[in-house]
């Protein structure tokens, strides 16, 4: 009988940038797993010859959203998808922190505007209710802090452009306060295999005032290694908890800033595609490996 492979799914234009990629492919050789990497969108890759297709970079997907997910679709009839379908739909549109929020787990406050909706009355409802000096438009699908772009009060003409120009494309737009506490402390992203906390790091602020939304497939960051306090670690176990379907997943990260009154708040629940960060963690790639491994079995 064939062993059984796994494919790791990135795309084109990320398999050469996507640095979690060669410390896994050690860490899969070295328990003898066989494993391909394979664009998603490879019209030739036949999907049931693995037994899983674990999602890696694919991290174009946001401008290709429904093309994505009819992708993802045929792939979970096919073989098994890590992360699943479900979490997968749910996890790659923003609305999910309202759920998030309704579930008692405490995030960055975050306020949509959809397509056909009064985009100068709802930011002018936004900035009324919020007391912040700044605040970020971005949009609801979106990764890599790709289309986001920090704002002052008074730059809301330019806020209220960038939020229509989102919204004309058919794209939702969501407005959060700017939490200035980011700019000294930073991000602190923690990463969980299996439902287990594994390693925690530090992403530098990524959104400068004045700077326009990138056009990258993401914005560069600057990460260390982070050592997570206990409340950290309690909101992030909070935000897995709150996750609407089964589990454990395979992988999670939760990415956390701090609130005006110092408090850990999850700024994104990363469940689709997410950076790992192997190389700051000793024996994280391995962790991920034995991981895939059991689910082989």
């Amino acid at each position: 009988m064939p062993q059984p492979r796994i494919a790791l799914v990135t795309a084109a234009a990320a398999r050469d940038l996507d640095e979690d990629l060669p410390p896994l492919a050690d860490a899969l050789r070295a328990q003898d797993l066989g494993f391909d990497i394979v664009n998603w969108d490879d019209a030739s890759a036949d999907w049931s010859r693995y037994r899983l297709a674990v999602l890696r970079s694919t991290w174009d997907y946001t401008t290709r959203l429904h093309e994505f997910l009819d992708w993802a679709a045929r792939a979970s009839r096919a073989t098994q998808l890590l992360n699943p379908l479900d979490v997968i739909r749910w996890n790659t549109d923003k609305h999910y922190l309202g759920d998030l929020a309704r579930a008692g787990v405490a995030t960055v406050a975050s306020h949509f505007i959809e397509p056909g909706e009064d985009a100068a009355a709802l930011l002018d409802r936004f900035l009324h209710k919020h007391e912040t000096s700044e605040f970020v438009v971005k949009p609801s699908v979106g990764a890599g802090s790709r289309d986001a772009q920090r704002y002052g009060h008074e730059e809301r003409t330019a806020a209220l452009a960038h939020a229509q120009r989102l919204l004309a494309a058919g794209r939702s737009a969501l407005l959060q306060p700017y939490l200035d506490r980011v700019d000294a402390h930073g991000e602190t992203a923690l990463i969980h295999f299996d439902g287990q906390f594994s390693h925690a790091i530090r992403k530098g602020a990524l959104l400068r005032r004045g700077e326009g939304p990138t056009r990258a497939l993401f914005a560069a960051e600057h990460i260390t290694p982070r050592t997570p306090t206990a409340e950290e670690l309690r909101v992030a176990e909070s935000a897995i908890a709150a996750i609407p379907f089964g589990g454990p997943l395979p992988y999670a990260r939760v990415d956390l800033i701090r609130d005006g009154t110092d408090k850990p708040c999850v700024l994104e629940l990363e469940l689709t595609e997410p950076s790992l960060f192997f190389a700051h963690a000793e024996g994280a790639a391995r962790r991920f490996a034995q991981v895939l491994a059991a689910r082989l079995g």
